[in-house]
């Protein structure tokens, strides 16, 4: 998957070399790690309960107060 969501401010050489990487086709190498089905199954129901769970436990004023921080950092940009 594409590094999409990183906004990294890469140096001139580093930039350069990538730029000739991809003219001459010889992109980098990346590490592909084959994942264990199970885990990966096991961290999806984690992540899907994860979210509801977290909000039962806290008050209104504690979710006012993390609606309000998100809200200023969407602003922020």
């Amino acid at each position: 998957m594409p590094e999409r969501s990183r906004n990294r401010k890469l140096d001139l050489n580093t930039l350069a070399k990538r730029i000739v990487d991809e003219a001459i086709s010889e992109a980098p190498e990346r590490a592909s790690p084959d994942k264990n089905p199970a885990a990966v199954e096991l961290g999806r129901l984690g992540g899907l309960k994860g979210g509801r769970a977290r909000a039962e436990k806290l008050s209104p004023e504690q979710r006012s107060d993390i609606a309000k921080k998100a809200a200023a950092a969407r602003w922020r940009r």
